[in-house]
C-alpha cells in the first residue's frame, strides 16, 4: 500500500469516531508495524489534520472535523457491513485485506444512529485466527483471471483420478462451503469447475487468451445456469 493511500485511509477511519482507535487495529487493518501507525499519525499531525491523542491510548478526530454521512439507508448498509466481513472472513489474502479497510471506511463515517444499527446486525463471519485454506491460491487464480492467463494444472478430482489441464480462467465462485474455479478446458473442449484445494500443482504461463462467445464467460454463466447480472 501506498504511504499517500495509508494517511488517506487512517484518516477516513477516525472520521465520525466519537472513541478512541487504537493504534494496534490501525495497524493490523493496514498490515504495518505500530511504529508505523504512530509515525503516520504524527506526521498527520505537523501537517495540520486535527487528530487527538497518544500512543497507547487511541486517536480521534477533534470535533468538527466529520464529514457527510454515507447515502445510505440502514438496510443497505447493514448488507454492505455483512457482504464485506463475508469478504474479509473466506476470500483470498488480498481482498480479505481491502475488505476489512472498506469496514473500517464504512463505519468511520457513519452516523451513531446507523452504526448502532450495524453493529446490532446478528449475521457474523468472525474474522479467523488462521486463514481460510488455501487464501494464497485464490489471490493467485484471481490475478490469472483478472489477467486472462493460461494455467496449467496438475489436478486430483472427487474420486481421486489424476490429470493435467490447460485452462482459460474464467471466474471465481464460492458456494458456501468452498470455491471453485470455472474455466474453459482446452482438454475437455467444454467449461469445468476446479477446486483450488484440489489442485496439485498451478503454474500461470506467459500465454494469454481472448474470450471468444462460445466460450467466455457469459457462456460459462448460462452453462452453470446462472444469471450474469446477479452473478
Amino acid at each position: 500500500m501506498r504511504r499517500a493511500d495509508r494517511l488517506f485511509l487512517i484518516i477516513h477511519a477516525l472520521r465520525g469516531r466519537r472513541t478512541a482507535l487504537p493504534a494496534r487495529r490501525l495497524a493490523e487493518t493496514l498490515g504495518v508495524s505500530l511504529r508505523t501507525v504512530y509515525r503516520d499519525v504524527a506526521d498527520l499531525q505537523l501537517s495540520g489534520v486535527p487528530i487527538e491523542g497518544e500512543a497507547g491510548v487511541g486517536y480521534v478526530l477533534r470535533k468538527g472535523a466529520d464529514i457527510p454521512p454515507l447515502m445510505f439507508n440502514a438496510d443497505e448498509l447493514e448488507a454492505l457491513v455483512v457482504g464485506s466481513r463475508f469478504v474479509r472472513a473466506f476470500a483470498g489474502r488480498r481482498l480479505a485485506a481491502h475488505a476489512a479497510a472498506a469496514l473500517l471506511k464504512i463505519e468511520a463515517v457513519l452516523p451513531p444512529e446507523l452504526r448502532a444499527r450495524t453493529e446490532r446486525s446478528r449475521i457474523f463471519a468472525p474474522p479467523r485466527a488462521e486463514p481460510v485454506a488455501g487464501a494464497d491460491r485464490i489471490d493467485e487464480l484471481h490475478r490469472a483471471v483478472l489477467e486472462r492467463r493460461v494455467l496449467r494444472l496438475a489436478y486430483r478430482d472427487e474420486a481421486g483420478r489424476a490429470s493435467e489441464r490447460a485452462v482459460e480462467p474464467l471466474c471465481l465462485a464460492f458456494w458456501g462451503g468452498a470455491w471453485t474455479l470455472g474455466a474453459w478446458c482446452r482438454l475437455r473442449r467444454d467449461f469445468r469447475n476446479f477446486r483450488p484445494d484440489r489442485i496439485e500443482r498451478l503454474t500461470v504461463t506467459d500465454e494469454t487468451f481472448a474470450e471468444h462467445p462460445e466460450r467466455g464467460l457469459a457462456a460459462y454463466l448460462r452453462a452453470v445456469g446462472a444469471d450474469a447480472a446477479e452473478a
